[in-house]
């Protein structure tokens, strides 16, 4: 029997005090540790950000890669050794702006993997710059005075249009409960996305006050697009859980999609 502790190397996290990424490093080991999957058997992939250090504090098989292209080493793991339990970290820079065409499109391929973006909203490792899911009228940074008058991204509802078959959110202040979607989202056959919201308290400090607006969706997850866009766009972006997930055909480079993974 392994317990999460035997998830984790020996190197120390060098993040932030207050980082919401302890959490999702946490979640991952408590994840793993709950299946009981032999540490050989599972491999984690990174791309650049402070997130992405995240692969080096596990016992598994890890790939800090460069910037954005995560998704890209990942699938050629999973293509390769179609037998590893992979899963995906990055942040909400790496993974959305210059990983971007990466996300969308392991989104609609749906290879069987799980990718967790931890989103504060902002690049930590560039000292304060501004990302893709940052507010149009942030302006605490130096790089953007005035803010970025650019409408964000929506994490799940660009899952949701790209075709992702599993989608959900959840908040690093409740890990046990991240670590519950975690489980859910490796079990599930197909790219499984989990957005976990995770402060940046040295340059977004303010993010420490979302403990008081996050909340569970109301519904349970649903398997129609439809129903799960309608979710996405009236919520506010704080509330948790696994919004959408359906069984999409699974593809095996070699075979092309596998048909047989479709239910009616």
């Amino acid at each position: 029997m392994l317990t999460p502790k035997d998830y984790k190397s020996a190197l120390k996290p060098v993040w932030c005090p207050g980082c919401g990424d302890f959490a999702v490093l946490n979640a991952i080991t408590k994840a793993l540790a709950f299946m009981g999957l032999p540490r050989e058997d599972v491999a984690l992939i990174s791309g650049i950000g402070c997130s992405s250090r995240i692969a080096a504090y596990t016992s598994v098989y890890g790939f800090h890669g460069v910037h954005g292209r995560a998704l890209a080493l990942a699938s050629g793991l999973k293509g390769a050794r179609p037998d590893l339990t992979v899963l995906v970290a990055g942040g909400d820079g790496d993974g959305l702006s210059i990983g971007g065409n990466h996300f969308i499109h392991a989104c609609r391929r749906n290879m069987d993997m799980t990718y967790i973006i931890m989103d504060n909203e902002v690049y930590g490792m560039t000292k304060g710059q501004a990302s893709p899911t940052t507010a149009p009228d942030w302006a605490d940074s130096k790089l953007t005075p005035h803010g970025t008058g650019i409408r964000p991204f929506q994490p799940a509802g660009l899952a949701l249009t790209a075709g992702a078959s599993f989608i959900a959110r959840d908040f690093t202040g409740d890990p046990n409960g991240l670590a519950k979607i975690l489980v859910a989202a490796i079990e599930h056959k197909g790219f499984s996305f989990v957005q976990a919201l995770s402060p940046c308290p040295t340059f977004r400090p303010e993010q420490i006050q979302w403990k008081r607006h996050v909340k569970a969706f109301e519904d349970e997850a649903t398997r129609n697009p439809i129903e799960a866009a309608q979710r996405i766009q009236a919520d506010d972006g704080m509330s948790t859980g696994i919004i959408f997930r359906n069984e999409y055909p699974v593809f095996r480079p070699g075979s092309g999609t596998d048909k047989g993974d479709r239910k009616s």
